[in-house]
């Protein structure tokens, strides 16, 4: 990312780009990708593309602004994040119960039962 570290917006930007980035045209799709994952230059991408450097950031903000707006409308995103945080608290939880019923009485079924949740919330998580 820019200056060699991401912040919240590129983040944002990035992942935005991965869920609407097939809406977009491809010269669109293609100037942020060389701006957001190849961390190319505003100049860098018009030198590239034989276009002026305000040309690039028009294409860029245009296409920031459309998928900001695809994004207010369905939310998709969005959804996805909140998916993936209680995910990761399922999987918190299921060890903590883990870990409570190694320390009080080691039930199979309870042990059973929280590896399958554990199972089923990364299954999710990383598919």
């Amino acid at each position: 990312m820019k200056g060699g570290f991401v912040t919240a917006k590129n983040y944002d930007m990035v992942m935005l780009l991965d869920f609407y980035g097939e809406m977009l045209t491809e010269k669109q799709r293609n100037f942020l990708e060389y701006y957001y994952n190849d961390d190319l230059s505003l100049s860098e991408i018009a030198e590239n593309e034989g276009i002026t450097r305000q040309g690039v950031r028009d294409a860029i903000k245009r296409a920031e602004g459309q998928m900001l707006e695809m994004e207010a409308h369905l939310g998709i995103a969005k959804r996805f994040s909140e998916m993936n945080e209680s995910l990761k608290t399922i999987i918190d939880y299921s060890n903590k119960i883990t870990e409570y019923n190694l320390r009080h009485g080691l039930s199979k079924e309870i042990n059973d039962y929280s590896l399958g949740i554990k199972s089923a919330a990364l299954t999710l998580l990383d598919g």
